[in-house]
């Protein structure tokens, strides 16, 4: 389906939460390449978002990748697309492939690509100009190494790099306009206890943090007068797993997260950023630094940068599972809220999940009505985790 340029802007302002308010108090952090923030696997989707701390599976590349040396399988396959705005356009979606290997015992090695399609795009300068079309596009390509550092706790290191062909400015004559590149790296830690017994139940708790997509800033102009962040995002998460009986468990899941980006300042008051304000000026790793202190309002503001989710999933005889979760961002950055819901069926070695979002917020979630599958493959040798 061919779109008029003014949808541009709706999917830019849609993938990045809200629409910006006209007040001084709404200081929404929008960071480039926000769709490495998006869930792009329907298990996680079905848990408002979250992954950080979750059982391992084929899709913890995005969301952890230390939690792939506690896979009880030796290989496994992820493959998803996520429609999106689909209520405006039919061409546009995020497409994530993944692939893991558990070495031995202690370590293990996963790649994964994300493809975000913006779809065809229409220009013309005047309504009797033969029309130009494009179709801009962002990659990320991930490579990760995990290791066992004991029996309970693993850590990993992924590298990524980066590629956003937008090139919006070069339809308008700009000369100078060119796809940004980039590298970025996560750090992450996950731990896993043993199954614990309890008077009632059997039981396993689980823990972990992702520093993700540490990188240099990106610029979609030869001059690099405004380069912009990247979404480095700290994401903290825990749990406990309900181990009912061999047939039945539920594995309950908190996280909270909050953008590494610094808090865009606005020194005259007119609600833009320019380059007479500090934003373009940081570099990345000082803008890591000063995200934790930087908002005009102080240590309240900064508690509005945390989001937090609630998520549940019940899984009865490892071949149906059942999820839902909570999502939630402060109206001042974002104003995401939603309830989301879940299933996923196993046969044999393939599991198919599905999610689907409602959103409470009165900002429209670009992701509501959708309904979202993933096929992961699991196969291989197996491996016991006590």
């Amino acid at each position: 389906m061919k779109k008029i340029c003014i949808l541009i802007a709706v999917a830019f302002f849609a993938m990045q939460g809200a629409l910006h308010a006209q007040n001084s108090d709404y200081r929404a952090i929008n960071p480039a390449m926000p769709f490495l923030r998006v869930a792009a696997d329907a298990r996680s989707a079905g848990m408002a978002d979250m992954g950080v701390a979750t059982s391992p599976d084929a899709f913890s590349q995005q969301w952890n990748p230390a939690k792939y040396v506690f896979s009880e399988t030796q290989y496994g396959i992820g493959v998803s697309y996520t429609p999106y705005l689909t209520e405006l356009v039919d061409d546009m979606g995020l497409l994530n492939l993944n692939f893991y290997k558990r070495v031995n015992e202690r370590s293990a090695f996963a790649f994964s690509l994300r493809y975000y399609g913006l779809g065809g795009f229409e220009f013309r300068q005047t309504a009797f100009d033969q029309a130009r079309e494009v179709k801009p596009n962002e990659i990320a390509l991930d490579g990760s190494y995990s290791l066992k550092l004991s029996e309970q706790f693993s850590m990993a290191v992924a590298g990524r790099y980066l590629r956003s062909d937008l090139r919006l400015t070069e339809v308008e004559g700009a000369v100078d306009a060119r796809a940004a590149n980039s590298f970025a790296v996560d750090i992450s830690g996950y731990y896993q206890s043993p199954e614990i017994a309890y008077a009632n139940f059997n039981g396993r708790w689980r823990g972990g943090f992702n520093i993700s997509n540490i990188g240099p800033k990106i610029s979609y102009s030869n001059d690099n007068t405004q380069e912009e962040f990247l979404p480095t995002n700290l994401g903290l998460g825990g749990g406990f797993e309900f181990i009912f009986d061999a047939d039945n468990r539920l594995m309950t899941s908190i996280e909270f997260n909050k953008l590494l980006v610094p808090t865009p300042s606005d020194s005259n008051g007119d609600g833009i950023i320019n380059m007479q304000d500090d934003y373009y000026n940081k570099g990345f790793v000082g803008g890591i630094f000063d995200s934790f202190g930087d908002a005009p309002d102080g240590f309240s503001e900064e508690l509005k940068e945390v989001t937090w989710a609630l998520g549940l999933e019940y899984m009865y005889q490892e071949v149906f599972a059942l999820r839902t979760g909570y999502f939630n961002e402060s109206n001042d950055k974002g104003a995401r809220k939603f309830f989301s819901l879940g299933a996923g069926f196993t046969f044999n070695t393939a599991t198919i999940d599905l999610s689907y979002l409602f959103s409470t917020s009165k900002v429209q979630n670009p992701l509501e009505n959708t309904l979202r599958f993933s096929l992961r493959f699991n196969f291989g040798d197996n491996f016991t985790e006590f």
